[in-house]
């Protein structure tokens, strides 16, 4: 299997966007079908979508995700400590 998807990021969010509109409404997850697309709800462009996505350390100047994964972040750089600029999710 090759590694990571073999279609753009913009169709990969329109799947994920049709998947959570297939789910049961009664289902945590589910979104309703009146909702516009994604990237129409968070006002961006496909292009701008991908800017960000692209270069997210450029533009923000930090890392983002899980706090457990900071560790990994800063053995991997060799740092001395956790990075300040962290966004934790």
């Amino acid at each position: 299997m090759p590694e990571g998807l073999p279609f753009q990021l913009s169709d990969y969010l329109e799947l994920v966007d049709w998947t959570g509109r297939a789910i049961r409404e009664d289902k945590r997850g589910s979104i309703a079908e009146s909702l516009p697309p994604i990237l129409t709800r968070l006002n961006i462009s496909g292009k701008q979508w991908q800017q960000l996505t692209q270069q997210f350390e450029k533009q923000f100047r930090c890392f983002a995700g899980q706090r457990s994964s900071f560790e990994k972040v800063r053995d991997y750089f060799q740092l001395s400590r956790t990075p300040p600029n962290l966004l934790a999710t």
